[in-house]
């Protein structure tokens, strides 16, 4: 395996350095984790959501420990950190440590009329060895979220973290031993994409990955080689759409945190902005004055944070000139510094241009000029993407209709973002934007095998409908058929079919 090196986005110092497990090695911790799933799988909710309480009391007393971690390995802007890594992380343990036991709760299920006398449950049961393979833009949430709903489901993770962010990965793995979790269910495996690729080869119960398109694809086609089930959260390029009746000063505020928040490494950053045709030089006029408020700073001061993988830095550029060259216009100096860009805003924009089309990962906005309902909706759905998008105006209804007509996966009204950190709602995209959702009651079930079981209680020698086969058996059927499913109930059929049932 090759050594993986962590540098400082900040100082491009190496922060840390490692060397990878062994193929032996791996077999080995994935052997341990599925043993230890075995137990795990036996053991009442109950256990599971106070592990989760522990993990939880865990964190908030390492707090400020998990914020340097994060600012050394990303260089992030504390805020960031406080609010999109570990706020949310913790909103999803305080959700399904509160919830998990009647989400996963067996269920009883209606039987239909011609299924009279059976009952039917529905119960859940964990998978058993779940692959965790998570980005570098949100080292913390995106890594613990989909593993800690694993973990709640019965199920044992092998987590690898990204050898961009190999630090936060290492915090993990720290913070799930010092709660109340046996040991070996979970492991963080640190590592390039070939340690990815041995983890796969182990075949695992199922793989959940987030990050690109172009590595999403290949892991899909790793895992079909052995039918291993996956989820996929992949790349956005989400469309903001402001009407001319909208609250141009929110939106406008809600346009620069959804484009630069985190830099604009967030799947769910406003890449798109169309504006109303009406208000499009005033709302830029307006954007570009806000816009200059805002401050390059990590740590304690400022807002926008560094690039924190070197690789992303020449497509944005690239992103930046195509659209230049394409008859974009610039509406504040172009200036990066080491690994931060300030704000980019590109006017008079169109589908021809890379920025408009391509998930551009940085702190870059392009605007561009629409004129009807019917074609913000086009323009917003003409996309390989379809993750998250945002309506605004002050008509609810219109913004709803508007909402419901967009090929995404998730969709605000009058807000950016935020949505998607609701724990009580699924999470996922459309299109190449993945497949799968995850929080909520579906996060739970989609770490599951899910099993419907039919009850009888055996009074009756036969059923109607086994061997062998008599007129009066077929008469039977067909008059419960009509009497069910007809136009009009046929009491003659009833009377003989109640006749047959009662082996007159």
């Amino acid at each position: 395996m090759q050594p993986v090196i962590e540098t400082s986005p900040l100082t491009g110092e190496t922060v840390k350095e490692l060397t990878p497990p062994s193929l032996e090695d791996i077999h080995d911790i994935v052997l341990k984790a599925r043993a230890s799933s075995e137990s795990w799988a036996q053991t009442p909710i109950e256990v599971r959501t106070d592990a989760l309480k522990s993990l939880r009391h865990v964190m908030i007393d390492r707090l400020d420990e998990i914020i340097d971690v994060l600012r050394r390995s990303t260089g992030k802007v504390d805020m960031e950190s406080l609010t999109s890594d570990v706020f949310a992380t913790i909103s999803m343990i305080d959700y399904y440590e509160k919830n998990a036991a009647e989400i996963l709760a067996v269920r009883s299920a209606k039987a239909s009329a011609a299924l009279i006398g059976n009952s039917f449950f529905v119960e859940r049961s964990p998978l058993g060895l779940v692959l965790v393979i998570s980005p570098w833009n949100f080292p913390l949430q995106l890594a613990m979220v989909p593993a800690i709903t694993a973990l709640t489901a019965g199920n044992a993770v092998v987590l690898k973290p990204s050898e961009v962010t190999l630090s936060v990965g290492e915090l993990i793995q720290d913070l799930i031993n010092e709660s109340e979790y046996p040991a070996d269910l979970l492991k963080v495996v640190s590592g390039g994409p070939d340690v990815g690729e041995a983890l796969i080869n182990e075949k695992p119960d199922k793989i959940f990955f987030t990050g690109s398109v172009a590595t999403g694809k290949k892991i899909m086609s790793a895992a079909a080689e052995n039918l291993i089930p996956l989820e996929l959260e992949l790349g956005g390029k989400d469309p903001m759409i402001v009407f001319h009746d909208a609250n141009i000063h929110r939106a406008v505020h809600g346009a620069l945190y959804g484009a630069f928040s985190n830099a604009g490494q967030t799947c769910v950053s406003v890449e798109r902005l169309y504006v109303h045709e009406k208000i499009y030089e005033p709302f830029l006029e307006k954007l570009v004055k806000e816009a200059r408020r805002i401050k390059l700073g990590s740590g304690k001061s400022g807002d926008i944070g560094p690039i924190i993988d070197p690789r992303q830095k020449d497509i944005i550029e690239s992103h930046i000139n195509d659209a230049l060259e394409k008859g974009a216009k610039a509406t504040l100096p172009i200036e990066r510094r080491d690994s931060f860009f300030s704000p980019v805003i590109l006017r008079d924009a169109d589908h021809t241009m890379k920025v408009m089309v391509e998930e551009t990962f940085g702190p870059v906005l392009p605007v561009m000029m629409f004129r009807t309902e019917e074609e913000a909706v086009g323009l917003a759905n003409d996309s390989e993407y379809g993750l998250n998008a945002s309506v605004w105006s002050r008509d609810i209804e219109k913004a709803r209709r508007v909402a419901s007509r967009l090929v995404t996966g998730n969709c605000a009204i009058n807000n950016v973002i935020i949505n998607i950190s609701n724990p009580h709602t699924p999470f996922g995209g459309e299109k190449k934007s993945g497949f799968g959702r995850y929080h909520g009651p579906e996060g739970l079930y989609s770490f599951c095998r899910t099993k419907t079981i039919m009850i009888n209680r055996g009074v009756l020698k036969k059923e109607i409908n086994w061997f062998p086969y008599t007129r009066a058996g077929y008469i039977a059927v067909k008059n419960l058929m009509k009497i069910l499913h007809g136009k009009n109930a046929i009491r003659d059929g009833a009377k003989k079919v109640l006749k047959i049932l009662k082996g007159k």
